[in-house]
């Protein structure tokens, strides 16, 4: 589709109908999904009373996930790209089934504590599996549908989108549980699933290239490898995303700050769950309006470790807002990797790899947040929540710190 574009137009992807369906339906799937995450970690606290069963939940989805990545790129390179999207859409709408079963009044007379929590990681577990494949067709599909001229305007508008979901997920998540209860949430977050598959169905075809099926499975997957590990802005950008990510992250030990050291309770748990994607989705909207022009790889450095020192505030804080600012900020912080990450992989990789390419984007990021998640989980039990939590933004600094001396290409980096 041709599109004419002005320069700077911060609306120019938008003004592309099918673009709008895309941002429209990930919205709604995200916001269905950030809602099961919210609860999903809730709901593990209330079952178990142990912050260590939290971050088995992200291990169960990030060993199927990050196991099929690569395999998963090849995968959409070779198929028919909408009805990938929309099978996945689909059985996650059965997962969400699935967990709205287990949360009734019947399935909570019947069975214990245990099995309900042994039955959420084993539904956690598929959906990594259909988040392997799912995932990274959105990306995808986005620049096949928007012209290059306006794709750095249009990644900024998906991470938005993303961002933008995530807190309205989180925001409702909390509150939804408060006010609807575990089953009642999930009711919302079925609906949503639905509305996404809706409006998902819309898109037109988006057949494979035919060159990339006549390569064997093996071939296919290391070049896509071989492509990220030889681009080094790409495996700079999504390295330090990963270790900075993986020891920063201190969202998953939310619902014990909410519970046990604020005493917030499930309505404050939802605003602090939120906190860091209300920052995020606004230094979107200042990059949509006023992108960064240059000295990217440098600010990008700079705001991942700011990121952390916010990390370590949140974790020594005692009193609420101090605690919903510090991570308001480090979601600002964590915005601007996001965008800048996501801009890098769509301007640099070549169409005919972009499965593959953003599959190993895909695999970083499951990595980086789930497994970020169980480590988060793991250092509580050895070392008690808030050093674990002190201890992992300081060990983001030590990555930013690392980077900046080993990548200089990164440090360097504009586009």
């Amino acid at each position: 589709m041709e599109v004419t574009q002005e320069k700077n137009d911060p609306f120019s992807a938008v003004r592309i109908p099918e673009f709008r369906n895309l941002v429209i339906g990930r919205f709604s799937f995200i916001m269905g999904l950030r809602m099961m995450s919210t609860l999903l970690g809730w709901w593990i606290y209330n079952l178990t009373n142990a912050p260590f069963a939290i971050g088995l939940i992200g291990l169960s989805e990030v060993i199927p996930a990050v196991s099929l990545a690569l395999y998963a790129g090849h995968v959409i390179d070779i198929s028919e790209k909408r009805k990938l999207l929309l099978r996945g859409v689909g059985l996650y709408f059965v997962a969400a089934l699935l967990l709205l079963l287990l949360s009734s009044p019947f399935t909570a007379t019947h069975t214990s504590n245990y099995t309900i929590a042994i039955c959420i990681y084993f539904i956690v577990f598929c959906t990594g599996i259909i988040r392997s494949f799912a995932g990274p067709v959105f990306n995808v599909i986005l620049a096949s549908i928007v012209p290059k001229d306006a794709l750095q305007n249009a990644t900024t508008w998906n991470q938005g989108a993303w961002l933008s979901a995530s807190v309205t997920g989180h925001l409702m998540g909390g509150v939804l549980i408060y006010q609807l209860g575990n089953m009642g949430t999930l009711e919302v977050i079925t609906g949503l699933i639905a509305i996404a598959f809706v409006i998902l169905f819309q898109l037109q075809p988006r057949p494979a290239l035919n060159k990339v099926g006549e390569k064997k499975t093996l071939d296919s997957v290391k070049e896509g490898l071989q492509f990220v590990f030889k681009t080094k802005e790409v495996l700079g950008a999504l390295s330090l995303d990963l270790f900075a990510v993986l020891f920063g992250g201190a969202v998953a030990m939310v619902p014990v700050y909410a519970r046990d050291i604020l005493k917030v309770g499930s309505q404050g748990f939802g605003v602090l769950n939120g906190a860091s994607d209300i920052g995020s989705i606004c230094i979107v909207i200042i990059l949509t309006l006023f992108p960064i022009r240059k000295q990217q790889g440098r600010k990008l450095l700079f705001a991942v470790a700011g990121f952390g020192i916010c990390i370590i505030t949140f974790a020594v804080s005692k009193v609420f807002w101090l605690s919903f600012g510090a991570l308001m900020i480090s979601g600002m912080l964590d915005g601007i990797s996001v965008v800048t990450r996501g801009t890098i992989m769509q301007l640099k990789t070549p169409d005919n790899m972009r499965g593959r390419v953003m599959s190993v984007n895909s695999m970083f990021i499951n990595s980086s947040n789930e497994l970020g998640q169980f480590e988060s989980g793991l250092a509580a039990k050895l070392m008690g929540v808030v050093t674990s939590v002190v201890f992992g933004g300081c060990m983001t600094l030590l990555v930013v710190v690392t980077t900046w001396i080993k990548a200089p290409s990164l440090r360097k980096m504009e586009y």
